[in-house]
């Protein structure tokens, strides 16, 4: 394992990292000034690190120019920050190497229809950033498969984001441990349960609002208090049971919607063009901060 490795894994150590979305309006213009009071304010209210233009950023769907701003923007912050390479149609490689120039401390690379191994050398080879392999309920990672990543040098961690997949997420959890890396949730509807199958920290859109919610469950684990972190993981599964739920990908602009509700942008540039149509009556759900 590389030192580089070594070192983002002991830093995301028992960190929360935030999923951050991309503010942006309905025709995906992106306004900077947004994007990094929004990112301000996950930090401020307990995110410990930032993944950006991951699944919940939408990534893969923006310009290398904007890609660029919200990385700076993120680094700028002083946190650790991951950057979501890969999943488009861009090149994942250059997006690494864009990444490493402008600061970040690691990418999160989305899982490929090809050789996902060779995928992470090549990232690996050129940017020379740790690497977090990514099991997303998308495209699962073969048990094989992970073990191979999880022998390359590059790869600090793995991050789980099964949904309703509970042995999946066992076996991720427990094969990443074994292999000396960080076990990173992503499991927004089995978030207690990951903690206690052995996740060391947590990479979740469901922080993308609300942080407070799931930076609550990882202090109560971390303490004594089962009551306290049974009330808290029930506060966490009651804000998932009405976001993280069907159609799946409209949870983007859920967390958005939230995210409007709670004053962290405004209404305006709290949609997801690339997500699925959602009812007006849902968007009613989320028309003032959830408690």
């Amino acid at each position: 394992m590389d030192e580089s490795a070594q070192n983002l894994r002991n830093r995301l150590h028992g960190t929360l990292i935030a999923a951050a979305a991309t503010p942006m309006t309905g025709s995906g213009e992106v306004d900077l000034g947004v994007v990094g009071r929004y990112l301000a304010g996950l930090v401020s209210d307990g995110a410990g690190a930032l993944a950006v233009l991951a699944h919940t950023g939408r990534g893969p769907y923006l310009a290398p120019g904007v890609r660029a701003e919200v990385i700076g923007l993120a680094v700028a912050l002083g946190v650790p920050v991951l950057v979501g390479v890969g999943g488009g149609e861009d090149d994942p490689v250059a997006q690494a190497r864009a990444a490493a120039e402008l600061g970040a401390d690691g990418v999160l690379v989305f899982p490929s229809e090809g050789d996902r191994v060779a995928l992470h050398d090549e990232v690996w080879r050129a940017a020379r950033l740790p690497m977090i392999a990514f099991d997303l309920y998308t495209r699962p990672c073969p048990p094989a498969t992970m073990r191979e990543l999880l022998r390359h040098p590059g790869v600090a961690g793995l991050k789980t984001a099964l949904l309703s997949d509970a042995m999946g997420c066992q076996r991720a959890i427990t094969l990443t441990r074994q292999a000396g890396r960080l076990a990173i949730t992503g499991e927004d509807r089995m978030f207690g349960p990951s903690l206690l199958w052995g996740a060391q920290a947590a990479l979740v859109g469901i922080a993308a609002a609300s942080v407070d919610v799931t930076a609550a469950v990882l202090d109560a684990y971390r303490g004594s208090d089962l009551r306290a972190f049974e009330e808290a993981s029930a506060r966490l599964d009651r804000l998932a049971s009405i976001t993280f739920t069907e159609p799946m990908e409209g949870y983007v602009q859920r967390m958005l919607w939230l995210a409007a509700a709670e004053g962290r942008i405004p209404a305006a540039h709290a949609c997801d063009p690339y997500g699925p149509p959602l009812p007006a009556e849902e968007a009613a759900l989320f028309g003032r901060p959830l408690s």
